[in-house]
């Protein structure tokens, strides 16, 4: 670790602003297709559940061969130092995502079998062994009592909003996590009351900034608004990029990749058992209903609507800056600074600025959190609870998991 956090040193003191030639490899090759695996079979944040683990098989792979970190669940000495690590990596990734999806998956269209690629290879077999011990972790979907979840009609409680039938993802919140203790672990501390001046204040915020037809959020913001709405895949293809520009060691690059895919699966875990929890209602809900919430301060408008549609689940916390305080801490941590040139990108056509560009993890941590109130879908305390309560996961998780082992680096 400490000769990977001089590398990135040397670096970010050469050009902040470059982020230097990209190498890409096996684990980072293998994450595109598991992401676009995920996103077509399993959509949303369930299919985080999938992608950690495969990024655990692979990373379990690489470390039977180079023997650098513990392991998650695979473990066989006999296989240290036998075989390519890359040929271990593809093996776990192809095994895991036809074990989840079938071979003949749409989303493996053109996927080569590494038993083709890496013929002969000894280190096929550690990604078959460490496939084997990770596809029995499969998370599964499954109904609860409370299914189909409709909320409540108080004041301050979610129910749904227009379009919107029921609560989804309610399963996440009963989900076994990868690295926490109990979906719980987590959670923060309650919304504002509804009476409460903060609470007064960010509905007011959310409600001027955050309307389809604001008249004071700039161009600039809409811009922003627009290029976050898809925050896995876009977080993961930023982490590609990071990880072939700045971690040469394919070691290195699959323990990232797990650390991270534990971590976004897990703060979704945790956010929607914060969110099902409190049952907190949406601008949408708070801003049309604000004349009865109790508050003298806030003024109803039945006919507000937000930038964006507002997503069928309650408001607190934030699931997109709980993954992205997930990301962003996780990257701290690995990398031994704030401070990274790197890009994110957009699917979104039409964006005047695409991809954004940034220098501190810290940064893009901050911009999501006015993003989603730019959106219009959530109020600033849901934010900045939800981008610490990913940042806590994400500690827990590197300080617990996949640790270097001693005298092996």
């Amino acid at each position: 670790m400490a000769r990977l956090r001089c590398f990135a040193g040397l670096v970010i003191g050469i050009s902040l602003g470059v982020a230097g030639p990209a190498s890409a490899d096996a684990v980072t090759d293998w994450n595109a297709r598991t992401m676009t695996c995920a996103g077509v079979n399993r959509p949303g944040v369930p299919g985080l559940l999938d992608v950690a683990i495969v990024q655990a098989a692979v990373h379990d792979a690489v470390q039977a061969i180079q023997g650098r970190f513990e392991a998650y669940r695979y473990h066989n000495p006999s296989r240290l130092g036998v075989g390519s690590p890359a040929a271990a990596a593809a093996a776990a990734s192809y095994r895991m995502l036809v074990g989840l999806y079938g071979a003949a998956n749409v989303c493996m269209a053109g996927a080569v079998d590494p038993a083709v690629t890496y013929a002969g290879d000894a280190g096929l077999q550690a990604g078959y062994e460490a496939a084997a011990a990770l596809l029995p972790l499969y998370r599964p979907f499954f109904l609860l009592p409370t299914d189909p979840f409709l909320g409540g009609t108080a004041p301050g409680e979610w129910r749904p909003t227009p379009g919107v039938t029921q609560g989804v993802n309610t399963f996440m919140a009963k989900t076994e996590p990868f690295a926490l203790r109990r979906p719980s672990q987590f959670r923060p501390e309650p919304p504002d009351p509804l009476t409460s001046e903060a609470y007064a204040r960010d509905y007011d915020e959310v409600k001027a900034v955050g309307a389809v037809a604001s008249t004071v959020r700039t161009p600039e913001q809409t811009d922003m608004a627009r290029f976050w709405t898809n925050f896995a895949p876009q977080w993961f293809g930023a982490l590609r990029g990071i990880a072939n520009a700045y971690v040469p060691d394919i070691g290195d690059k699959a323990r990232l990749f797990a650390l991270v895919a534990f971590s976004t699966a897990d703060s979704q875990i945790t956010v929607y058992d914060t969110k099902y929890h409190y049952n907190f209602w949406r601008p949408i809900t708070a801003i049309r209903e604000g004349d009865d919430d109790g508050n003298p301060s806030t003024t109803g408008d039945p006919s507000w609507t937000p930038f964006l549609a507002t997503p069928p689940y309650p408001d607190h916390t934030s699931g997109a800056n709980c993954i992205t305080g997930a990301v962003t801490t996780i990257l701290q941590l690995f990398f031994g600074t704030d401070e990274l040139a790197f890009t994110v990108a957009s699917p979104n056509p039409g964006l005047v600025t695409n991809p954004r560009s940034f220098t501190r993890f810290s940064d893009a941590a901050q911009e999501v959190v006015e993003v989603r109130i730019l959106q219009g879908i959530h109020f600033r305390h849901a934010d900045e609870l939800g981008r610490l309560q990913g940042q806590r996961v994400a500690h827990w998780t590197f300080q617990k998991f996949l640790r270097p082992i001693p005298g092996s680096n």
